[in-house]
């Protein structure tokens, strides 16, 4: 049995869903994929898939090595890519997928200038808060701000997010400004709905640990429909500060709980695993992290720097999600 091939199989299952994909993806007939599965799962000792005359579905055992070998693949293939394209020009079509308000507020400025020093690639950029399947969507890269739970992809840090709780003067002269996280319950929320429990606001300091239920009329999916109607006195919101740090800055909007931490959410750039990285999105991943780093512009001064630190700083290190 070749493993490599086997694994490499493996993977593509688990992509396809099914083995006739997979077989004809990889030039083979279904009856030697089926096979060539069979006997990588005899000399693993273990079974790797279900198998069901309507699904293929992963057992645990088969979640944990396709972890594995989907992160030693994605290895493979990028160290093969470094040494065969390091050198080569960027060029080419790069379909990019990134949330909506980050892209408009930062990356918009980012990518012309990527592209005025890239001038032979062509790069489609599609704005949606949801997230897109990248292989199924046929995406090189994408943007994500938060928790990243699917595993086949491989995610490079590129920023902090770091969150603010906000509201508007006029809102706080109206309904006073609250001291302690557990006032909030009094205060009218507005809540951003792509987070789990996004009725639910955690607050740290030192060894205290406050959990919020607010409640409030406006639910939303982007972060600047929030903001506007922070502005406008609505209520208060927690804010990432690439949405909100410039409306701090000028004093339409004030911190609120400065004593307090939120919970620090990155920003990553994330491509499909088990495949070269091609020159393109290699290059544009490194310029967005040159460009925003651990200390990014949008956070000037907004944080101190004991504020600032509640994440290991990770920089260039490459992740699987």
């Amino acid at each position: 049995m070749d493993r490599y091939a086997a694994m490499q199989l493996f993977l593509r299952v688990v992509d396809d869903g099914s083995f006739a994909a997979a077989a004809s993806h990889s030039g083979i007939s279904r009856a030697q994929a089926s096979k060539l599965i069979r006997a990588l799962e005899e000399d693993l000792g273990v079974r790797l898939i279900q198998r069901t005359t309507r699904k293929l579905s992963l057992t645990e055992a088969g979640r944990h090595y396709h972890e594995r070998v989907a992160a030693a693949m994605a290895a493979l293939n990028e160290a093969a890519a470094e040494a065969g394209q390091r050198q080569t020009e960027p060029r080419g079509h790069l379909r990019v997928s990134a949330p909506t308000s980050f892209a408009t507020r930062h990356l918009a400025d980012a990518l012309t200038e990527f592209l005025r020093r890239n001038p032979r690639i062509e790069l489609e950029l599609d704005l949606n808060d949801r997230r897109a399947d990248l292989v199924r969507d046929g995406f090189d890269m994408a943007i994500r701000i938060g928790h990243l739970a699917d595993s086949s992809l491989i995610a490079r840090r590129i920023a902090p997010a770091r969150m603010l709780a906000v509201a508007a003067p006029a809102y706080l002269k109206a309904h006073g400004t609250p001291t302690h996280p557990q006032q909030l319950e009094a205060h009218t929320a507005l809540l951003y709905t792509l987070i789990p429990h996004h009725d639910l606001w955690t607050f740290a300091r030192e060894q205290d640990t406050v959990n919020v239920r607010v409640h409030g009329p406006l639910h939303a999916s982007n972060g600047d429909v929030l903001a506007a109607a922070v502005v406008r006195g609505l209520g208060v919101a927690v804010q990432p500060s690439f949405i909100v740090g410039d409306l701090v800055r000028s004093g339409e909007l004030q911190r609120i709980l400065c004593d307090w931490h939120l919970p620090e959410a990155t920003i990553y750039a994330v491509y499909p695993a088990g495949r070269a990285l091609p020159a393109k999105t290699r290059s544009l991943i490194d310029f967005l992290a040159a460009r925003f780093g651990d200390e990014p512009y949008w956070d000037d001064g907004l944080f101190s720097a004991k504020q600032a630190a509640p994440i290991a700083r990770r920089g260039k290190s490459v992740a699987k999600s």
